[in-house]
């Protein structure tokens, strides 16, 4: 039964992983790889913060029942989400997620800004990225 529950995991953490590493590509690839480099670990720094700073508050301070339930309804409410969004997509209704076209429209955004490659820290490029990274993370 764990193993079914790890991979499960693993197999989410690995969606959001490709999704936050699609933008970081795109900032690597049209301003530079210093400020996208720079802008994930930051982001991976500040989650890893976050869970250190609060992972033990919560498991210290809430009820492990209350704790469950909380995380259960949660768990129940997004995986709705889900399916609702994959009961859209097999339709036809909603368009299907397509990671090459997120990339194309990420980087023609990014190339409408102006920003020229150049090996300095682009403020632009490192906010994209660590933005990314925190939310997908």
């Amino acid at each position: 039964m764990q193993w079914a529950v790890i991979t499960g995991a693993f197999l989410a953490s690995a969606v959001e992983f490709v999704e936050a590493f699609t933008i970081v590509l795109v900032v690597g690839v049209t301003i530079n790889w210093r400020s996208s480099l720079l802008g994930a670990v930051a982001a991976a720094a500040t989650l890893a913060l976050i869970v250190a700073t609060f992972g033990v508050a919560i498991v210290r301070f809430v009820p492990l029942d209350i704790l469950r339930l909380i995380i259960g309804v949660l768990l129940i409410l997004f995986g709705l989400k889900w399916l609702k969004k994959a009961i859209l997509r097999y339709s036809g209704l909603k368009a299907l997620h397509d990671e090459e076209a997120i990339f194309e429209e990420t980087m023609a955004e990014v190339r409408a800004r102006g920003e020229t490659v150049s090996p300095r820290i682009q403020p632009f490029g490192l906010a994209l990225s660590y933005k990314a990274v925190l939310l997908e993370g």
